[in-house]
């Protein structure tokens, strides 16, 4: 038996130390308790925003307005908020697009308190806040990968969902007794304090702008971010799948599932169960993901995502309210694992200068969805039976599955170890 001894200048490789949990780097448990703080007030702003629309006599028609008013401005900034945030300290863009927030929904609360409140002034100020939507989405994806190392990514996405996902479940709760206990402005004005509360805290984290070349125009970083948007094929063809399958989902599940349960279960009581399974899964489906860490990601971002079809199914087949919930506990522990497993794959796999680019890409793609469900579906319900409507939404979300499955760079995504 042969033997080889060590030259002088050999040293043993030195064992791999884990990167500290994310919850001991105080600067993520900064942006964790900012993201916390900010989603508390979200929570109750769209019941507060429905009956401050309604105290202003408006109706359904005016409600819509107030709503487009608040989508379509981010649509349209959603790009340049991409190019700012390659560009620039993305805490402090974080900052400001907080501060804006803040200070829409804080003039809301004082126009609806004053008791002057119409659906002009209400829409103005969603504008405003739909601007600021614009500006820190794309900041936000590229903040988590300046905190963390990039085995613990996956971590720290689910521990960002996990108290969020939390307070979805009981904002809404709060506010509807805020509103009707003190009124729309109340719960309108405890939103802009935790934009605001939320907008100290980010300022906090003093991350610097992402290394650009010098010199390159926001048209430039414009065009070079679409190049590389269009190069990444698990990329383009991931954000066209989820703008099919996000309006089918939408369609269904928001706009038909209550009519459903209107007219084949027991109403409002009903629709409120199954709420409560699918926010029960989204909290199930973030403690999933703090213990399963698969290699393929974006497969199992893209194969969870039909999950969504299940209670769709479930109301069009008339399924009892058991199954039902069921369902819709499932399909929450599928969401939420496809957007943690989806938002890891994309941080480990765009670079950091450009990650607000391709955010703002895919961003656009998935809020085109949410007026393109709706509108196909207003279109076709006189027509056909809204059961019928629904098993259509199931196949899409299954066919844009099957087909998002078939692309070969999807499988190519692996996890960085």
């Amino acid at each position: 038996m042969t033997t080889t001894e060590a030259t002088p200048g050999d040293t043993p490789p030195a064992p791999a130390t884990p990167a500290p949990s994310p919850l001991r780097l105080p600067a993520f448990r900064r942006f964790l308790l900012a993201q916390v703080v900010s989603a508390a007030g979200s929570a109750m702003a769209p019941l507060a925003l429905a009956y401050a629309v309604i105290g202003a006599g408006g109706g359904a028609g005016a409600l819509g307005l107030v709503l487009a008013t608040n989508t379509v401005p981010t649509v349209v900034f959603l790009l340049v908020g991409g190019v700012l945030a390659d560009r620039l300290s993305r805490s402090r863009l974080l900052f400001l697009g907080n501060l804006l927030a803040a200070a829409a929904q804080g003039a809301l609360a004082l126009v609806v308190g004053s008791g002057h409140a119409h659906t002009g002034a209400i829409a103005a100020c969603g504008f405003v806040s739909g601007v600021a939507v614009a500006f820190t989405t794309p900041a936000a994806q590229g903040v988590v990968t300046r905190l963390v190392a990039p085995d613990q990514l996956q971590r720290a996405n689910a521990l960002l969902r996990l108290p969020t996902n939390a307070v979805k479940v009981a904002g809404p709760v709060a506010g509807g007794l805020v509103v009707a206990v003190s009124g729309p402005a109340w719960a309108l004005g405890f939103d802009a304090l935790t934009f605001a509360v939320a907008a100290l805290l980010l300022l906090g984290l003093r991350l610097g702008a992402p290394d650009t070349k010098v010199g390159a125009g926001a048209l430039a970083d414009l065009r070079e971010g679409w190049a590389g948007f269009w190069s990444r094929t698990w990329l383009w063809t991931y954000t066209a799948a989820g703008t099919v399958l996000v309006a089918a989902w939408l369609a269904g599940y928001q706009l038909l599932g209550p009519v459903v349960a209107e007219q084949e279960y027991e109403g409002a009581r009903t629709w409120g169960f199954i709420q409560g399974a699918f926010s029960l899964g989204l909290l199930a489906g973030a403690v999933v993901c703090l213990r399963w860490r698969p290699d393929r990601l974006l497969t199992v971002a893209v194969g969870a995502s039909s999950g969504l079809a299940l209670p769709l199914a479930g109301l069009a087949f008339g399924l009892p309210l058991p199954w039902l919930l069921l369902s819709a506990v499932l399909a929450g522990i599928a969401l939420d694992v496809a957007g943690v497993t989806w938002v890891t794959a994309f941080q480990q796999h765009v670079p950091d200068a450009e990650l607000g680019r391709m955010s703002s890409f895919n961003q656009v793609g998935e809020r085109l969805a949410i007026p393109l469900g709706y509108l196909v579906v207003a279109l076709v319900s006189p027509v056909f039976a809204v059961r019928s409507v629904l098993l259509v939404c199931t196949g899409i979300i299954v066919a844009a599955t099957l087909l998002n499955l078939c692309v070969r760079d999807v499988h190519r995504i692996r996890r960085v170890r």
